[in-house]
Parts: structure tokens; C-alpha cells; sequence
């Protein structure tokens, strides 16, 4: 039987798109090391291994980019732990995603800064009220586990949510700290294991 060759311009679709995700990687590293401000599409096309005016052709510039990073990390986050998880697993899967995306991590910590502009106030606004129902989602189902007996009920369920938020950052937005306190490379599997097995204690049901 003869070989099946891809025709050319597969070929190219399949170039073209694996271009698409070395740039969007780079842009990844760069934003988060950088933030958007001090973020350069030089240095992203540096990282990336292209050539500069390619982030221009396929994203339109880095306003592009990181339109396109923030759709993607929302349709990452609302897939990050499922509807029916319990509560352990739900910490587990939020700390996994910090961990095993620290550069995702750091651009979330610069847009919460402010630093990651919009193309309009309108789209801006679309952003936090995606953000608002997401958040109010969470604290609700926070609650749900209160009432089930999962979660303890000795704080508010917004408190409760702040503090898992805050500790799953906090390698990436407090590494200094929190290798001074835990010992270790801040993103490690071992620190990673004891936050988990912390906040655990700390918030579930048997910590009452």
C-alpha cells in the first residue's frame, strides 16, 4: 500500500499552527516574568525562535497576544477541578495548575495588578463581570460544602475561598516568603504536598 503523504499545504497549516504555539509559550514567559508594560515583542520573538513580524501576522501585535492568552486561561480555569469533586481533590487540582503553570500563575498576578490593559473599556467590563460570576460561583459552592459538613463552618465562605486563593499564589507571588518558611524550592512537589495537606486542615470540616 503507498504511502499517504500529507499535501502541502497541510503541511504548512501544521507549521503555521505549531508557530502559533511556540509565540503564545513565549508570550506565556515573557508577560509573566515581565508583566505587559515591560513585556516586548522582541523578546517574545527571541524566546519564540521567529521572526518579530510573525506576532504581528498572526496576532496583530501583543494586545493580540494577550487577548488571546486571557481566553485561554479563562477556558483553563473553568476546567481546572470538576463540578462533582470533593473538596480535597478541588484543592489538589487549583494547586496543581499553579504549580505546573507558574507562568500562566504570574500573568494572572499582573492582571490582578492591573497591568494587562483591554482594547476597550467595554471588553474591560465584559472581563469583570465574567470574573464576578466565576467568584460568586466559587463562595456558593464553598457554601454548599459548609452545609454538607465538607467544609468547615467556623469562617465565612468568602474568607474560606481568599485564603485557598492566597495559598495556591503564594509560591509564585511570595517565593522568597515561602521558601524562608517551608524550606525548599518554593514549586516543588514536597511544598506543593504541604500546602495541600495545610489547607486541608485548615479548612475542612475535621478542623473544627
Amino acid at each position: 500500500m503507498p504511502t499517504r503523504r500529507t499535501s502541502p499545504s497541510g503541511d504548512r497549516g501544521t507549521a503555521a499552527s505549531r508557530t502559533r504555539e511556540r509565540i503564545l509559550e513565549a508570550a506565556v514567559a515573557e508577560f509573566g516574568a515581565k508583566g505587559y508594560a515591560g513585556a516586548r515583542t522582541a523578546g517574545i520573538a527571541e524566546r519564540a525562535g521567529v521572526n518579530q513580524q510573525l506576532i504581528s501576522y498572526y496576532f496583530g501585535g501583543k494586545q493580540g497576544l494577550l487577548e488571546e492568552l486571557r481566553r485561554r486561561w479563562q477556558r483553563t480555569e473553568a476546567s481546572i477541578a470538576a463540578r462533582d469533586g470533593s473538596f480535597d481533590e478541588s484543592v489538589a487540582a487549583y494547586l496543581n495548575a499553579m504549580f505546573d503553570r507558574p507562568d500562566w500563575a504570574r500573568l494572572v498576578i499582573w492582571q490582578a495588578l492591573g497591568d494587562c490593559p483591554f482594547t476597550d473599556a467595554e471588553e474591560g467590563e465584559r472581563h469583570l463581570e465574567a470574573q464576578r460570576a466565576r467568584l460568586t460561583e466559587s463562595v456558593a459552592r464553598i457554601r454548599e460544602r459548609q452545609r454538607a459538613g465538607e467544609v468547615t463552618d467556623a469562617v465565612e465562605p468568602e474568607f474560606a475561598l481568599l485564603i485557598a486563593y492566597a495559598v495556591a499564589f503564594a509560591p509564585i507571588a511570595m517565593p522568597q516568603f515561602v521558601q524562608e518558611l517551608l524550606g525548599g524550592d518554593p514549586l516543588s512537589p514536597p511544598v506543593r504536598d504541604r500546602l495541600h495537606d495545610q489547607l486541608i486542615k485548615l479548612l475542612g470540616a475535621a478542623g473544627d
